[in-house]
């Protein structure tokens, strides 16, 4: 949590012509020197260079007061190089390596750990008037056409978990969808010729992706994967590559916004924690932007009504079967094309121990210790 006192202080300080400006300059000045409450204090800032921290000795709670003095975070976007800079001994730790590198990492005695996470990796349709992606059966073919088992056992190295949904089967929240999403070639092939399109007609289609970013898992080789996936299925896949940042900054702005730039999917990964992160904020028609993230104006009265009845039950085993068919309702709908559950893959030093690989996006840095 931010520290009020500081911020406070700091804008006070701060120089401006109204509060507006004030309260922008306190928080550019919170960025480079921030307070919190957690147990580590930041000590170092340089912008797209690195963040240092040391541990904060006196955390409240003395259980975990991190064991490490200091810990340094060192942005590396691309993972070739994050994965030169922990075999050349420049890093400890890195998050997602490169999936072609795994067996020379673990050849050399690094760890490789890696869990399912609450986590898709999606394209966001369109449904603006005029969409491609407004047809159903367009919106199944493509949901078939992926050879998602491909995708992770080929160029991920078993670095992802298939997703047939925003929740797979054995969770609460997944329900009982009568499309299937799996890898059928013939039947989305189908499903294109029904919607007018073939080997001579193809379907184009662009898509707003970055090189990099939380949570993206590799995206210019995934979705470079998807347009080749696609190509048998009589789509033209064009990519719009932009930074992480920016994207996801559009997300927000919506495909009604130019900065969608012609673009009628969207490639940025979410967390499935809870149901409004999960569902909510993508399905419902009223968290169109600028309220919310249902960045292609899905407008779908069926996932209204079940919006409101989770929202307005208080009995767990009601609100998880609304919830339960919302999900199903948004894969007979093939509301998105599901593609991917992120596992969190991160390669570490022989030299760290105490790590606990979590089931989340959340790591806890205070129980690591570090060898000499």
């Amino acid at each position: 949590m931010a520290s009020p006192a500081k911020w406070q202080a700091l804008y006070d300080k701060a120089e401006g012509a109204d509060a507006k400006a004030k309260s922008t300059a306190a928080w550019a000045a919170f960025a480079k020197d921030a307070s919190g409450t957690g147990p580590w204090k930041m000590a170092k800032f340089t912008p797209r260079e690195r963040l240092e921290l040391v541990k904060n000795e006196a955390y409240w709670d003395k259980a975990r007061v991190p064991h490490v003095d200091r810990m340094v975070l060192l942005p590396m976007p691309e993972a070739n190089a994050r994965t030169a800079a922990l075999l050349s001994g420049q890093v400890d730790w890195i998050e997602a390596p490169a999936p072609d590198a795994v067996k020379e990492i673990e050849a050399r005695g690094f760890k490789i750990e890696k869990n399912e996470q609450p986590h898709v990796w999606p394209w966001q349709f369109s449904r603006v008037e005029g969409s491609p992606w407004n047809d159903i059966r367009v919106r199944r073919a493509a949901n078939l056409c992926i050879d998602r088992e491909g995708l992770r056992d080929g160029l991920l190295a078993g670095l992802m978990v298939p997703a047939t949904g925003t929740f797979e089967p054995g969770h609460p929240w997944r329900g009982k969808p009568q499309f299937q999403i799996k890898y059928d070639l013939p039947a989305a092939q189908k499903l294109m010729k029904e919607a007018g399109y073939g080997p001579d007609k193809k379907l184009t289609v662009k898509v707003q992706t970055s090189a990099s970013g939380s949570g993206q898992m590799l995206p210019l080789p995934m979705n470079e994967y998807l347009q080749q996936a696609l190509a048998e299925c009589y789509f033209d896949v064009k990519l719009d590559v932009i930074e992480w940042n920016t994207l996801f900054t559009n997300w927000r702005r919506g495909v009604k916004d130019p900065s969608a730039n012609g673009s009628d999917a969207i490639n940025v990964t979410y967390a499935a924690m809870d149901p409004f992160f999960a569902l909510v904020r993508f399905l419902q028609s009223s968290m169109a932007p600028p309220v919310s993230n249902n960045w292609g104006y899905i407008n779908n009265p069926k996932f209204d009504e079940l919006v409101k009845k989770a929202r307005t039950s208080f009995d767990d085993k009601e609100r998880d079967e609304a919830l339960a068919e919302l999900n199903a309702a948004s894969i007979d709908d093939a509301a998105f094309l599901y593609v991917a559950h992120d596992v969190g893959p991160r390669a570490l030093s022989p030299k760290i121990k105490g790590f606990v690989q979590p089931k989340s996006w959340f790591v806890d840095f205070s129980p690591v210790t570090m060898e000499k």
